[in-house]
């Protein structure tokens, strides 16, 4: 079995500071051995409704700014500085990517040409933005299904499906919530995703904001080919996300297990291996040995 690709999904745990977002980057290529480091793109006054930007975080403690739309631009990062971090990414042998939420930022993102883009839960029904990428980006683009319904789920792949790139989409099992109560998660639903839309898409990924890593050893038992989990040097640092993240060693500890798992997963290539053999002629009791017995 090809082992899923793990996402560390930085996000903006990196409190609005590039030289953390570095660190990150650094701690998490080269101690957790991630496969890709995935980061995000707003235009905050086109992603939030002018309610949205003018009302107060709804955590005010884990508010960057005034209003929630002053929170969102203290983190963001402009195209140069997600130009450093793909570099940097690359420096550290790691893939970069990105979320974009609005056609702005997809259209940023889309001028550094990673390998894929991610559209969020909460973004999946820009249709606009979605159908942008599929006419003017020509690398995967990775769907989650979070808050969606199976007929909107529908309708999103159907615009890959009308634009020729369903084999260039990957969608997510999801459930947005930031932690997740493991009832939450749901994970049959990657199965459902599979039955329904695993000859029409590239892949199946599984996009969790648990606790933990018990539930991406069982997602990959289920067949996923992409894990993400959102990723953080504290998990009591200031911000939303941190409580749903892992630390390096909790992620280094993902990595090992769902690669190990994967490996694990196979039926024997023949009916006594030869790690078998040793223990097989030193203890087993077989109707050879009874026969020579007796």
């Amino acid at each position: 079995m090809i082992p899923p690709k793990v996402i560390a999904e930085v996000g903006c745990n990196h409190k609005g500071d590039l030289m953390i977002a570095k660190q990150m980057i650094n701690v998490a290529a080269s101690f957790s051995g991630v496969d890709v480091i995935k980061f995000q793109k707003r235009n905050p006054q086109e992603a939030l409704s002018p309610n949205q930007y003018n009302s107060v975080h709804p955590v005010p403690e884990n508010s960057y700014g005034q209003t929630y739309g002053a929170h969102r631009e203290f983190l963001e990062f402009t195209v140069d500085q997600h130009r450093e971090l793909k570099a940097t990414c690359e420096e550290n042998r790691v893939e970069y990517s990105s979320s974009v939420f609005d056609l702005t930022s997809a259209k940023e993102i889309a001028s550094l040409n990673p390998r894929f883009i991610k559209i969020p839960s909460q973004g999946n029904l820009r249709f606009g933005m979605l159908e942008y990428l599929c006419d003017e980006y020509h690398g995967d683009m990775h769907v989650s299904f979070g808050m969606t319904t199976h007929l909107e789920e529908q309708e999103i792949v159907e615009v890959f499906v009308k634009k020729g790139r369903a084999k260039n989409l990957v969608i997510y099992s999801c459930t947005s919530g930031y932690p997740v109560a493991h009832e939450d998660l749901c994970l049959l639903e990657i199965v459902r995703l599979k039955n329904t839309y695993g000859s029409t898409v590239k892949e199946i990924g599984f996009s969790g904001h648990h606790n933990g890593i018990a539930a991406d050893v069982a997602a990959t038992t289920l067949g996923v080919s992409w894990i993400e989990r959102h990723f953080t040097l504290d998990r009591t640092w200031k911000g939303t996300d941190h409580a749903a993240s892992l630390e390096p060693d909790g992620l280094r500890r993902l990595v090992r297990d769902v690669r190990n798992v994967s490996k694990a997963l196979e039926y024997k290539h023949q009916e006594i291996l030869d790690s078998e053999m040793p223990n097989r002629n030193k203890e087993k009791y077989t109707a050879e040995k009874y026969v020579a017995q007796r």
